[in-house]
């Protein structure tokens, strides 16, 4: 009972968005401070405390409806522009319903956007997430993004990142193009210099920071139209995938996915997660099974290299490993081999259900920063991710004895990073 009335009164706070088509948007003249002392003192005043308080609700809501209509700012000043959604170059259910939500949004101002990402699609969830619901986002590689004319794009938004896992951000940051947005629920990654920065660490998925943003009136939604349905689902589908099927979702998650199961389709949503395994994900666990090390419950497996479209294999294996018996976090990384540009980039992930492990803060310790101060890698809460360019060492490895010894240099290395920090009394280099 508590939970539908804690929905009922976020859905009755009061913040009237929607632009009608008789609106003038260049008329519209409003004091931001008033506005949003306001909204605080509105949603305050809206919610109702319960025995004990409820104080972190109210600022939740507070926050919500500040950067709603922040954002809504944002699309008045910005009508009839182009621009950019860029997401991770292997983007997941989140950052892709996500960014198609903020595309919704934007058209209500004639914001035309292109949702563009540089790797592929590789895990059979997000391939039919993106074929069954139309989901209207594109690769882009990084030659075709350089021959691409920029001039005509006004912005360019971060969506579920900040940047520093996309290899198109700094093609279109030489090109002049301004940051618009970023809206993100990882931890801070460095200083942004944007017009809109909305990033909550303390929420589980960004699909519910825009399903936030769409209770609180930027786009109502309406299940006679099919296409708010279809993004509705995929919303769903990015809540649950980044919150572990609701396992580790907070109060906001489970509201947003009550206020989704109103308009989502379930049918297509089990169609999306019955996908099944490639052969060549099986082979990759079937590897990191073979060549895991356990040590105080940390599973470690390096699992050679992988074409360039198997790159998602690495999270299923992940995935994967840590359902073993004592084990509390998994870590399987690999070289991912792009044949088309040459290019080779060492890939891992982290899953854990460690509570008090920090996968963001294990991961910068573990791998650092490169030379422009850029970490390799971050994480939420329960998962997280690196990528190391290999740089000079790419490719050539036509010679299988001079591959083999490259990745047994790699996986040496990195073994040796994270060793340090599973176990620091080990030393995962063994002198003869």
């Amino acid at each position: 009972m508590q939970f539908h009335s804690s929905l009922t009164q976020f859905e009755r706070l009061p913040l009237t968005t929607d632009p009608t088509p008789e609106a003038n948007p260049d008329e519209v003249d409003i004091d931001k401070e008033s506005l949003d002392a306001s909204l605080i003192r509105q949603s305050a005043g809206t919610i109702t405390s319960t025995e004990g308080g409820n104080s972190l609700g109210q600022r939740a809501n507070s926050v919500t409806l500040q950067k709603s209509e922040e954002l809504r700012q944002l699309m008045l000043a910005h009508c009839h522009d182009r621009q950019l959604i860029i997401l991770q170059d292997f983007p997941d259910p989140d950052a892709l319903s996500s960014a198609w939500a903020y595309l919704l949004i934007a058209q209500q101002y004639d914001i035309k956007c292109e949702i563009v990402y540089a790797g592929t699609l590789s895990h059979q969830e997000n391939i039919a997430l993106v074929k069954l619901t139309g989901l209207p986002a594109i690769r882009c590689s990084l030659p075709n993004l350089k021959t691409k004319d920029l001039s005509s794009y006004q912005g360019y938004v971060l969506i579920d990142n900040q940047g520093t896992t996309s290899g198109l951000v700094p093609v279109v940051q030489q090109a002049g193009i301004p940051l618009m947005a970023v809206i993100d629920h990882h931890n801070l990654q460095g200083d942004l210099k944007s017009e809109f920065v909305d990033i909550r660490p303390a929420v589980r998925a960004t699909a519910t920071i825009f399903t936030q943003y769409l209770q609180a009136g930027l786009l109502p939604l309406d299940s006679s139209i099919n296409q708010h349905v279809k993004c509705a689902t995929a919303l769903m589908h990015g809540l649950r995938s980044d919150t572990n099927l609701l396992m580790q979702a907070k109060e906001e998650d489970f509201m947003a996915a009550g206020y989704l199961s109103r308009f989502y389709d379930a049918q297509l949503l089990n169609a999306i997660l019955q996908a099944n395994r490639s052969k060549r994900v099986m082979d990759v666990i079937e590897r990191s099974l073979k060549n895991r090390i356990v040590q105080n419950n940390f599973s470690i497996a390096g699992v050679g290299y992988l074409r360039y479209d198997d790159r998602d294999a690495i999270p299923q294996a992940a995935d994967f490993l840590v359902t073993e018996e004592n084990v509390h976090t998994a870590l399987v990384y690999g070289i991912v081999h792009d044949e088309d540009e040459e290019l080779e980039v060492v890939v891992g992930s982290l899953r854990t259900t460690k509570l008090t492990l920090d996968p963001d803060e294990f991961i910068k310790e573990a791998f650092g920063q490169d030379s422009s101060g850029r970490f390799f890698g971050g994480g939420r809460t329960s998962a997280g991710g690196f990528e190391i360019p290999m740089g000079f060492l790419s490719g050539s490895n036509e010679n299988s004895a001079y591959a083999k010894m490259k990745w047994e240099v790699f996986d040496t290395q990195i073994k040796q990073k994270l060793l340090r920090l599973v176990n620091p009394k080990d030393n995962p280099i063994q002198s003869e």
